[in-house]
């Protein structure tokens, strides 16, 4: 193990043992503690609005750097609408910086929340550039940077005090007053000497990939100290493998088909299609999975197996972890991939439009047919693939397609595919995928008046496996 995992798992277990309950926070500064900000320098050098906000967005931040970062905003911002900046930061995180939030701010966050601990994130920056994150990581309570407006736009002008130094601390001053947060017994996460203020409010102070002069007041003060490594972007050796992964997708495909086209049963044909294929992809991309509680994936059969979902590889791990006698349900724009889609519908796959609920409906229908013939289901209760580990709302069909069919769900969780493949890429990375397939439940006597408490339990289930993963 190395000293950088030592010592997140030494923090993680010392929260875990600490004080627990509202009354203590957990403050997570933004850039350079859960998102990493060098990807900054890739940016081609314009002035643009986005170049603007992403630019902001670093790791040790100094005061020069912010004071540049102010200059920009009366240009960038000025006569804008916040609904256009509003929008404008969701599409920012969509597309650049949710792949760069550091997987231990991820751990550290739930296991905070788990503890009960009220988490804030708090940045000198704006709401545009902070909030998107602060959503997906399910963050409620963030503090930024306000922008003044003038005649319905903004003004590209702080309103009030910057939260950069002192502003920041004092922020924090004031929420904990607000929310009857005891300082001296909270935790704080931050990674620039511009923080020491906030720092130093806090009983357990920790310095996460510090600066110079962070670091030395750190070793001086016996603060916790804690090193986040940036995920990995692709090599050119990974796209290599990926495209040779999903060669061998196809021809295991087609070799599954014409091993079984004798027997003349398409379902025995679609099962070989998958196990090949599946099979094929993961050993030439170099990604293993490792499974605990396979032997719930064979009984009871037929069920309904529920998995959370952040990748485009999940589809070809699910099949490679329950074998055969499974089909799924997907989202009808899966149809329009020229790889996925002719190998999902010969495969059985049931396509839904999600856009209309009614047709949705009408479409999973016949699901639960398909169960009481005997063939099980997988399907991602959440939707759609999420942009962190945190597992999103779940919706209820799948739920109800059990209870009418009379079989369990079984809940699937994966662990580390969002790492492998980023949720909008196509291309992975050699690694290691954890499965845990949990105790199958029994839906048949769940009241329609309880679903939506039940189904939060079964997604609890997900929530409390994730943080406390099983051996």
């Amino acid at each position: 193990m190395t000293d950088a995992r030592a010592d997140l798992d030494a923090a993680v277990a010392a929260v875990r043992s600490g004080p627990q309950g509202p009354t203590v926070a957990a403050v997570f500064d933004f850039g350079g503690t859960v998102v990493d900000g060098a990807w900054r320098r890739r940016l081609p050098r314009r002035r643009k609005l986005a170049d603007v906000l992403l630019r902001g967005i670093r790791n040790g931040m100094t005061d020069g750097e912010y004071d540049q970062f102010l200059q920009q905003l009366p240009e960038a911002l000025g006569g804008r609408s916040e609904q256009e900046l509003d929008e404008l930061g969701r599409q920012l995180f969509r597309r650049t910086i949710y792949g760069h939030l550091f997987p231990e701010a991820w751990q550290l966050i739930r296991t905070h929340r788990a503890a009960g601990h009220t988490v804030v994130l708090v940045s000198s920056l704006t709401r545009f550039q902070v909030l998107p994150a602060a959503t997906q990581l399910g963050i409620a309570h963030v503090r930024y940077t306000p922008m003044a407006t003038s005649g319905g736009g903004l003004t590209g002008y702080p309103d009030g005090k910057t939260l950069w130094r002192n502003g920041k601390a004092e922020a924090i001053t004031e929420f904990a007053a607000a929310h009857d947060v005891d300082l001296e017994r909270s935790y704080a996460y931050a990674d620039a000497i511009a923080d020491l203020p906030m720092l130093s409010l806090v009983g357990h102070p920790v310095a996460v990939n510090p600066d110079d002069a962070l670091a030395e007041i750190a070793d001086r003060q016996h603060w916790g100290k804690l090193t986040f490594r940036p995920r990995r972007t692709p090599r050119t050796s990974d796209y290599a493998r990926t495209a040779a992964g999903f060669a061998g997708l196809l021809g295991g495909a087609l070799f599954g088909v014409a091993s079984k086209a004798p027997t003349k049963d398409r379902q025995q044909m679609a099962d070989a299609l998958m196990a090949h294929a599946a099979r094929n992809t993961l050993r030439i991309a170099g990604v293993h999975v490792r499974v605990t509680g396979a032997e719930r994936a064979k009984a009871p059969r037929p069920a309904v197996f529920l998995f959370n979902h952040q990748s485009q590889f999940d589809i070809i791990i699910v099949p490679e972890v329950l074998g055969g006698g499974v089909t799924g349900i997907g989202k009808k724009e899966l149809t329009k991939n020229p790889v996925f889609g002719p190998l999902m519908r010969f495969a059985g796959v049931t396509f839904i439009d999600r856009s209309n609920t009614a047709q949705a409906k009408a479409a999973l229908r016949p699901v639960v047919e398909t169960l009481r013939s005997g063939l099980s289901i997988a399907v991602s209760p959440e939707g759609t693939r999420s942009y962190t580990p945190e597992v999103g709302a779940f919706k209820k069909g799948a739920f109800h397609i059990a209870i009418q069919a009379g079989v369990p769900v079984i809940p699937i969780v994966i662990r580390n595919a969002g790492e492998i493949c980023w949720r909008n890429a196509m291309v992975a990375r050699r690694g290691t995928v954890d499965v845990a397939i949990l105790d199958p439940i029994d839906v048949s006597a769940w009241n329609p008046d309880d679903m939506d408490e039940n189904v939060e339990r079964v997604r609890q289930l997900f929530i409390d496996t994730l943080l406390d993963w099983p051996e």
